[in-house]
């Protein structure tokens, strides 16, 4: 791994300074000094650093949707939160889980594209009401080579952090060798979720697993998830998609139509078909990361029918 390089850029020394700052320059430090880093990734989403013209949409009003707290609501009342990310230790152990997820394809002799991964961790708006129903904490890694770690500071949502990191690291990987389409189905969509959070359960146990996975009983995906998913698999777009993956309570807050399905029902079924799909392949989660989504869909056809 001796040509990987993970940097993280400390957003606590970022945050502190929003703080302090009066009220006008707060957008303009979180733009240049915590998300101009990040351009490439912003870039990718056709999200610019700063707005063509006033209260426009920019990367200041994109954050405020994704559920990022807005630098307008950074001051002295934050105080404890940047506080908990001043910790080097946290730091350190989202480093290792980054550098430790990456080093298990190396070790297979994967060469991996991309060599330079950055990294941050930014504050969650306590108020949004997906990160409430995530435990406070959450991640994004779909765009290679750049990683967000998303949460409201508390030392469980720091001890659980690590373990997103490596989730979204899966993704960085992937999608190094899988290619991304906007037209992606829900079956695909569930086949990269269901990868990505196998993988954090290999690295850290499936005791550790997200709740976008634990708040779902097998008694509920078999009986009542499965049979709706099933109906649903070839669904394509944002608007469409949502209900499946995130359930009903997010699609309705983003004005989607709702399908009757609880919170991350659509990312619960796919970490239990990856994993029925590594027990019956007897495939690595290192090859199945690798795997196209098509692929893997022939070899679980009969999950619909299994109940774990």
């Amino acid at each position: 791994m001796s040509d990987i390089k993970v940097e993280a850029l400390r957003s606590d020394g970022i945050y502190k300074k929003i703080r302090e700052a009066p009220l006008e320059k707060k957008n303009d430090i979180y733009r240049y000094e915590l998300m101009k880093p990040f351009e490439k990734k912003w870039d990718c989403y056709n999200v610019p650093i700063k707005a063509a013209k006033p209260h426009g949409y920019d990367v200041i009003m994109a954050s405020g949707m994704l559920g990022y707290l807005l630098p307008e609501k950074i001051d002295e009342r934050l105080s404890e939160s940047i506080s908990l990310l001043n910790d080097s230790r946290f730091w350190n152990n989202c480093r290792e889980s980054i550098e430790r997820s990456i080093k298990c394809f190396t070790d297979a002799k994967i060469e991996l594209p991309v060599k330079e991964y950055l990294y941050t961790v930014l504050l969650a708006d306590p108020t949004s009401p997906y990160l409430i129903m995530s435990d406070n904490y959450c991640g994004d890694g779909g765009i290679p080579g750049y990683i967000f770690g998303t949460l409201v500071p508390s030392e469980y949502t720091k001890s659980r952090l690590p373990v997103a990191l490596a989730h979204e690291t899966n993704h960085n990987i992937r999608f190094q060798f899988i290619k991304w389409h906007n037209d992606i189905t829900l079956a695909e969509m569930m086949v990269s979720e269901g990868i990505a959070e196998n993988f954090a359960a290999y690295l850290f146990g499936e005791e550790n697993v997200g709740p976008w996975v634990s708040k779902t009983d097998m008694e509920t995906l078999n009986g009542y998830i499965k049979p709706i998913i099933r109906e649903g698999l070839d669904v394509q777009g944002l608007d469409n998609l949502t209900a499946y993956l995130y359930g009903d309570e997010t699609a309705v807050l983003l004005n989607y139509s709702p399908v009757g399905l609880p919170y991350c029902a659509g990312y619960a079924c796919g970490y239990h078909m990856i994993k029925y799909y590594l027990q019956k392949t007897g495939k690595s989660i290192i090859e199945a990361t690798l795997t196209p989504a098509d692929e893997i869909l022939k070899e679980v056809e009969d999950f619909w029918d299994e109940a774990e």
